[in-house]
């Protein structure tokens, strides 16, 4: 089968590949009819994320029509359409019973290497690192998906892979993000990040009750975005986002922040970003992460952090005697997607949002390098691809 194959930071190339094959009895075979590029793969592609492998197969926002399954998958048969969740989850460990989907205990068989870097493994992942499983991913023809009995969400209509295809992930992490921010009837939630998961995030906030969103950015197609979901917006080129956010809160601050960002955020004209941005280049640190501090000093005392942003490893400088002294919560982590895929599948079925909003660009399989490289460099207005095999 043809595959995108990860090389090295920047190299990415489709290959012919073995194709996938039923290694477990709750295993599946899907033909992937739609996947996508998401900003956290960026962070593989940009080569800060360690453990990955030359020649694994890229991709974890995934749908397509089943063609074959395990002696134990019970729950799906040949030919039916289903969307993957990007975290693999067994369904039985504590973690899941307790609906916390991607800190499945049992689903990465490298928790091992997991826990040296973090204490404890979380979920495996699809084509994320061999640190989160070595999971093959689904920017390709064909995905095996582990759990099969667990995971995939069957669809029941014609409904377009557009208009479900996030479900995978950053429709259920911008609606996670804005859940964390724990929203009041009428709260000031500001969002740094205006890229597809900030634009979840907005829609979202306001289905949770936000009574004004801001969401800071300096792309003028991701602002314009935004602005049209109802949110105020920031350009953080034009501003200086403390000082703006404190004009537009009467001086008390947002009553949740969130940093949809995570670990490569732009320096925005700052010191502290700017060094942020020297010492990854010189590979001394992992992560950038100016945005946090932004939101920790921003967030109104006794407010609420939310982090959906990706990080990797270790961030400098992060105020945490601010966040103390103020008082604030931190909530954040890698989403529980199978908690809330079918909610906001119903959300979808009955009209209130049509995720296809964001998507900007459908190309072929075989042009993933090139839109890799304007993804990443934000070319042509682009804020999300969508891929056919």
């Amino acid at each position: 089968m043809k595959a995108l194959c990860w090389y090295g930071s920047g190299d990415v190339r489709v290959e012919t590949v073995p194709d996938p094959v039923l290694e477990h009895p709750k295993d599946a075979i899907i033909k992937i009819t739609s996947t996508a590029i998401c900003g956290s793969d960026l962070h593989l592609y940009d080569g800060y994320m360690p453990t990955m492998k030359k020649g694994d197969v890229l991709g974890h926002e995934n749908m397509g029509e089943v063609v074959e399954v395990g002696s134990e998958v019970t729950n799906l048969k040949p030919g039916d359409r289903v969307v993957v969740p990007f975290n693999i989850a067994c369904g039985e460990c504590f973690f899941c019973k307790e609906e916390m989907f991607s800190l499945c205990d049992r689903s990465n068989p490298n928790a091992e290497m997991a826990k040296k870097a973090m204490g404890h493994s979380p979920s495996g992942l699809f084509g994320y690192s061999h640190m989160m499983g070595g999971f093959s991913g689904g920017q390709a023809e064909y995905l095996r998906v582990p759990y099969a009995n667990v995971g995939p969400l069957k669809l029941n209509n014609g409904i377009a892979d557009e208009k479900v295809l996030f479900l995978s992930d950053i429709f259920p992490t911008g609606y996670m993000a804005a859940e964390n921010c724990t929203i009041q009837e009428g709260d000031t939630v500001a969002i740094w990040g205006c890229g597809p998961v900030g634009q979840f995030a907005i829609k979202s906030a306001f289905m949770l009750g936000a009574g004004r969103v801001i969401a800071i950015d300096n792309v003028p197609e991701r602002l314009a975005l935004a602005a049209n979901s109802g949110a105020e917006t920031i350009n953080f080129d034009e501003v200086d986002v403390y000082d703006t956010l404190m004009e537009m809160t009467d001086s008390r601050g947002p009553d949740s922040c969130m940093d949809a960002v995570g670990c490569e955020a732009h320096a925005g004209g700052t010191l502290d970003g700017t060094l942020d941005a020297l010492k990854t280049t010189a590979f001394l640190a992992t992560d950038r992460p100016h945005v946090l501090r932004q939101v920790i000093m921003a967030c109104r005392k006794g407010g609420t952090i939310s982090i959906p942003g990706v990080y990797v490893g270790f961030g400098d400088k992060i105020p945490i005697g601010a966040a103390m002294n103020k008082g604030l919560t931190i909530k954040q982590g890698q989403t529980h997607v199978h908690k809330y895929m079918p909610m906001l599948l119903e959300k979808i079925e009955n009209g209130e949002i049509d995720p296809s909003f964001v998507i900007t660009h459908k190309v072929p399989l075989e042009d993933a390098p090139e839109a890799y490289e304007m993804f990443k460099n934000k070319e042509d207005q682009c804020i999300k691809v969508v891929l056919k095999p």
